[in-house]
């Protein structure tokens, strides 16, 4: 993750949940007070984003203790101690819940992911994620993707040239698009083609795409395609892909398991954080 933008996306994240001050905090707590408070687990799970939740009480303070008690992609039951933090208590009070959010939004992706992971292990597949994500917290996401044993596909537009259905309209066709492709970009950058029939499938072959992605293909017909391809480009599928489905598509012998829901669907793990008695006058 990119320590600068992690930065300016908790000082956003603060900005929007403290405004003005935490009046509530401000009004309970004495001035100078101190605390301890440990985060744990109320679910079993994999974690992600502890240096993130780290991260925005440092920023309120850097005199706050932030001690891990596991490591981001460990997997952990309910009741586990995450992290304890120690320091000024309204700066605990005020830090929690954008702190928690991070955490527990990432931690539940992560333990999607590994949960998908498991279903498929053994094949030689990989589980991707997509672009749906939450606007302002791709970074974040896709982190928490690999935490849980996943891999990142494309991080946004710039880094490789997916063609997709309405592409290949305004072009005219696959081979039209693949070509326009080939001449602007670098022989570096990979080309994928979305594909949702057999048909499809030659034409990307024939216009030599590194990716063919199988859209919403049935098992049957990814099998054939599977088989057309011969290795000649990675083979990716996409399309409704969920617990029920993953392991009966990988083994078509695809190369590539693309779920949106990785980040658009996950369920926040659920992790509290619990503070002790508040101390004054001390450190």
């Amino acid at each position: 993750m990119d320590c600068k933008l992690i930065a300016k996306l908790i000082e956003r994240c603060l900005y929007e949940d403290i405004g003005s001050g935490d009046i509530t905090a401000n009004s309970i707590v004495p001035t100078g007070a101190n605390t301890k408070g440990i985060i744990h687990a109320k679910q079993s799970g994999v974690i992600a984003g502890l240096a993130v939740a780290e991260e925005v009480f440092r920023f309120l303070s850097a005199d706050i203790s932030f001690i891990c008690k596991v490591k981001d992609g460990d997997k952990v039951e309910a009741g586990t101690i995450l992290a304890e933090v120690e320091g000024d208590a309204r700066t605990i009070l005020t830090g929690e819940r954008v702190a928690l959010n991070f955490l527990q939004r990432m931690s539940g992706i992560a333990t999607y992911t590994s949960f998908l992971v498991e279903k498929v292990k053994g094949y030689p597949v990989r589980v991707v994620d997509t672009r749906k994500t939450t606007p302002g917290l791709r970074m974040v996401e896709k982190y928490a993707v690999l935490a849980g044993g996943g891999y990142n596909h494309r991080y946004g537009l710039y880094d490789a040239v997916m063609i997709k259905d309405n592409h290949i309209k305004v072009a005219g066709g696959i081979a039209q698009a693949v070509a326009a492709a080939r001449e602007k970009v670098s022989h570096m950058v990979k080309i994928e083609v979305e594909v949702e029939d057999l048909a499809g499938v030659a034409e990307a072959l024939q216009a030599k795409a590194d990716v063919i992605m199988l859209d919403n293909m049935d098992i049957h017909t990814m099998g054939q395609a599977v088989a057309m391809i011969g290795g000649l480009a990675l083979v990716e599928a996409s399309g409704g892909i969920n617990e029920e489905t993953i392991a009966v598509i990988a083994k078509t012998g695809v190369d590539i398991i693309s779920v949106g829901a990785l980040t658009h669907s996950a369920q926040a793990l659920d992790i509290s954080l619990d503070i002790g008695k508040i101390k004054v006058g001390t450190k």
